[in-house]
């Protein structure tokens, strides 16, 4: 039988009804309900380990964790979105009898181990460009469907633009765009091409030229600058890989010539492969950066739902601290450490400070608890945390 056309993705509805889950866990409720076996538990979620090279995460997608539990008989509590966290910090638990919530580990891992591995690339990326704009160009390299929550979850992490049309419309942000390749190819040459977007494109979008496609980049530079005078507001580089060689001095050429005309005023945007590390080499000499696969096929986090007590005694598997925690932090120094949650309350740092959880209630059975800020406020929390200095890469 031949196949129907279709998107290969799950419904809203599907993932609510627990539909996209392990299918040993559907057999889990069906043994537990069977044997009317219903214990209270309480499992946490937790990263081990995280990807190689990384001191910190930022732990994000708690606002489609809450769409998820909102009407479970369970209760959960959880960094706030935007917190940073190291290897084996709790940073989430849910609480109630297992069968509830036992179909929605696989989801709710799903949710936060996505999302929370593009914040953390964005909030790298942004940490190595330092005060250089960042944006998000990589909803192409994932399923189109997946290209939102891609994007919120980059601006969140410190990009300070999207580029897709539904993410802007997401996160209540203009998306940000100059043109491709294409259009100077379909016209024919860049001189008419940088005329008719000029022309054309309405007068708040900044102008920012690709200066790339048929010739030198310096040469394509001056005729756009020559162009569109005071309007140019930048030049991008996208050169392939094949013609790349010494980006850095692709630069610096391209700099020198801009200036020496007068066009000090255009900056110049840099994309095409661009990590941390790259952004890291370039950011002393580009203004701005356009960074695609690295955020959207960012290294998902590796966390785990585990079981760490049943009907109120601490109980796990071997290899896991079992028993309820506390993740304290010194609101004077920063200091951070994981604890017993009974002993927890009225703990000082070293330094003398208060030490308080930071594992806040989300929802209680029925509803969530707790306001969701804007992403706005998220990705504020995010450079907050990057200018304090406690986290570098």
């Amino acid at each position: 039988m031949a196949a129907k056309p279709g998107f290969h993705i799950a419904s809203a509805e599907e993932i609510k009804a627990g539909k996209v889950t392990d299918v040993y866990f559907q057999r889990t409720v069906e043994v537990l309900r069977r044997e009317g076996i219903h214990k209270h538990v309480l499992a946490e979620v937790r990263a081990t380990s995280l990807p190689a090279g990384y001191e910190w995460a930022v732990f994000a997608g708690v606002e489609e964790v809450a769409t998820l539990v909102g009407g479970l008989n369970a209760k959960v509590d959880c960094l706030a979105e935007g917190e940073f966290f190291r290897a084996g910090e709790p940073v989430l638990t849910i609480e109630g009898e297992y069968t509830e919530f036992c179909v929605y580990e696989t989801p709710l891992l799903g949710l936060l181990c996505q999302a929370s591995g593009i914040a953390t690339k964005a909030a790298r990326c942004k940490a190595a460009a330092g005060d250089k704009t960042v944006i998000s160009f990589g909803a192409r390299r994932m399923h189109p469907a997946l290209a939102p929550m891609i994007e919120r979850n980059a601006f969140l992490g410190g990009c300070d633009g999207v580029a897709v049309v539904k993410s802007g419309e997401l996160i209540g942000e203009e998306p940000s765009g100059t043109m491709p390749h294409a259009l100077v190819l379909v016209v024919g040459n860049a001189e008419r091409a940088f005329r008719m977007f000029d022309e054309i494109t309405p007068p708040q979008v900044k102008r920012v030229a690709l200066v790339d496609t048929l010739c030198d980049e310096k040469f394509e530079a001056l005729t756009a600058a020559r162009v569109l005078g005071d309007r140019l507001s930048a030049v991008r580089l996208d050169t392939p890989e094949s013609r790349r060689g010494n980006m850095a001095q692709i630069i610096r050429e391209v700099r020198w010539e801009l200036d020496l005309r007068g066009y000090e005023h255009v900056g110049i945007f840099v994309s095409g492969g661009l990590d941390e590390a790259k952004i890291a080499e370039l950011a002393p000499i580009a203004d701005g950066f356009g960074v695609g696969t690295s955020i959207s096929n960012a290294p998902v986090l590796n966390f785990a739902l585990d079981i760490v007590e049943v009907e109120g005694q601490p109980f796990t598997k071997r290899g896991k601290p079992s028993g309820r925690k506390a993740l304290l932090a010194c609101a004077a120094c920063g200091e951070r450490r994981v604890a017993p949650a009974a002993k927890a309350s009225g703990a000082r740092c070293a330094c003398g400070g208060e030490m308080s959880n930071l594992l806040l209630p989300l929802s209680e059975p029925g509803k969530v608890v707790r306001e969701l800020p804007p992403v706005q406020e998220l990705r504020a929390r995010v450079l907050e945390q990057l200018r304090s200095g406690r986290w570098t890469i």
